[in-house]
């Protein structure tokens, strides 16, 4: 019997692994795809949002910055992250590690490639809400090398 509990076990953080991943996939596909219109749903209320030094505290400040970063007009991006890694946690709350690769330019699509624009760790700590859907409490990139085309970061 102890045997099927560790299996159980094993499962469950699979599948808790897969929901958590997902939530990262999900949220960089928003980005993308819906100019991250419904990006703040993805944090807790009071959630942290940190690009380098720019930090964005809670879900208003978060929807506010995707408003903005749209209000700036034609934009092509695309955030390409992999490498994930989850931290020991507990049942309601973990840390998930991942890397960054983000290719964007301004103007409407298709535009010449070039070298990323940013290549960032990713560390997030995620927490499970009672409805047993995973949220952001933190999501912190920090970038590790940026290319000659800017991100778009909030205004100070």
């Amino acid at each position: 019997m102890e045997g099927q509990k560790d299996l159980d076990r094993g499962q469950s953080d699979w599948l808790d692994f897969q929901n958590i991943m997902n939530l990262e996939v999900n949220y960089w596909y928003e980005v993308d795809h819906n100019w991250g219109r419904r990006a703040h749903t993805y944090y807790v209320p009071d959630g942290k949002f940190m690009i380098g030094d720019k930090t964005m505290v809670g879900v208003e400040a978060i929807a506010n910055f995707y408003k903005w970063r749209e209000g700036r007009g034609e934009r092509a991006a695309r955030h390409v992250v992999t490498n994930f890694r989850r931290s020991d946690g507990e049942e309601l709350c973990t840390r998930l590690e991942c890397i960054l690769i983000l290719y964007a330019a301004d103007g409407r699509p298709p535009l010449p490639s070039e070298s990323p624009v940013m290549i960032a760790d990713i560390t997030s700590e995620c927490e499970r809400r009672p409805n047993g859907r995973w949220l952001f409490r933190t999501h912190v990139l920090a970038p590790i090398f940026t290319g000659a085309t800017p991100a778009t970061l909030p205004p100070t």
